[in-house]
């Protein structure tokens, strides 16, 4: 997708200013001299090619009270989609990835409190073809700011 200059800024507002407001796509566009149906029109065409993967807010999950962990699972590489298919059906997981290991699926998940954490972790740990799950908490959270430099 080739990105104009009037995309390069839309995509500068979402980055570092989205305007917490009730209308805020239309506040956008009054700051972009566009109307609101362009500014959802051209996001959704962002989207729609890959160049917007996700587009939402990031929240401090351990100050809502949430709690985390890295999960390393042994399974047979045979039965990795089944795994995985079975672990990304918790809403708590947010990222699953492969690794060539012994351990070769690791996924995060975050729940609302350690014993819900636990709980789920238990749950996903029953299924017949993962052999082991190592759970590593969350101790110190990294947090990235990325902003694409677009101009």
């Amino acid at each position: 997708m080739e990105l104009d200059s009037l995309d390069r800024k839309l995509l500068k507002i979402i980055q570092a200013d989205f305007p917490l407001v009730p209308e805020p796509y239309r506040a956008i566009g009054e700051a972009l001299e566009i109307t609101e149906d362009e500014v959802i029109a051209r996001i959704k065409n962002m989207v729609d090619s890959g160049l917007i993967r996700r587009l939402g807010g990031i929240f401090d999950s351990r100050r809502l009270g949430y709690r985390g962990a890295l999960c390393a699972v042994k399974t047979d590489s045979d039965s990795i989609s089944q795994v995985a298919a079975v672990v990304n059906s918790f809403s708590g997981v947010t990222h699953n990835y492969l690794r060539e290991h012994d351990y070769n699926m690791w996924f995060t998940i975050l729940a609302e409190s350690e014993e819900k954490l636990e709980e789920i972790i238990s749950e996903i740990n029953k299924h017949p073809l993962i052999q082991e799950i190592i759970v590593l908490p969350a101790e110190k959270i990294f947090k990235i700011k990325v902003n694409f430099d677009l101009a």
